[in-house]
C-alpha cells in the first residue's frame, strides 16, 4: 500500500483475512524495531523503535530504513513482501551483517 506514519514503515495489504485483527485498545509505549504487527486487514513492519497499537506477530532481522543510504527506505510503494520463518540462528546471521544483508528480491508480473 504505502510508507508513513514514521519513516520507512510499510502498510501491506494483500494478506489472507482469516488472520485480520482490529488494533489494540491502548497503544503500547514501544515497539522494537524489526516488528511485524496486523492490524484490520493489514500488515505492517516498524523500521524503528517507537509507540504503536498493532498486534505484534513476528519480528525481521531486515533493516527496513537507513538514511546512510540513498533510498533510505528498503521497500516502495507497490512493492511485494513474503515473510518466511527462520530460525533463531538464521535471525541472529541476518541481524548481525545489519544494513549490508541485501534480501532476495524478484520481479513478479502481475495481471
Amino acid at each position: 500500500y504505502m510508507l508513513g506514519f514514521i519513516p520507512g514503515f510499510t502498510y501491506l495489504g494483500g494478506m489472507d483475512p482469516r488472520i485480520a485483527t482490529p488494533r489494540l485498545s491502548s497503544p503500547r509505549t514501544l515497539i522494537p524495531a524489526g516488528s511485524v504487527g496486523i492490524a484490520g486487514a493489514q500488515t505492517g513492519t516498524y523500521p524503528s523503535d517507537s509507540p504503536g497499537g498493532w498486534q505484534i506477530i513476528g519480528r525481521t532481522p531486515v533493516t527496513m530504513y537507513d538514511m546512510s543510504k540513498k533510498q533510505a527506505a528498503l521497500l516502495s510503494a507497490g512493492d511485494y513482501v513474503r515473510y518466511v520463518p527462520i530460525d533463531e540462528a538464521e535471525y541472529n546471521r541476518i541481524k548481525a551483517l545489519g544494513a549490508d544483508y541485501a534480501p532476495s528480491m524478484y520481479e513478479v508480473e502481475v495481471g
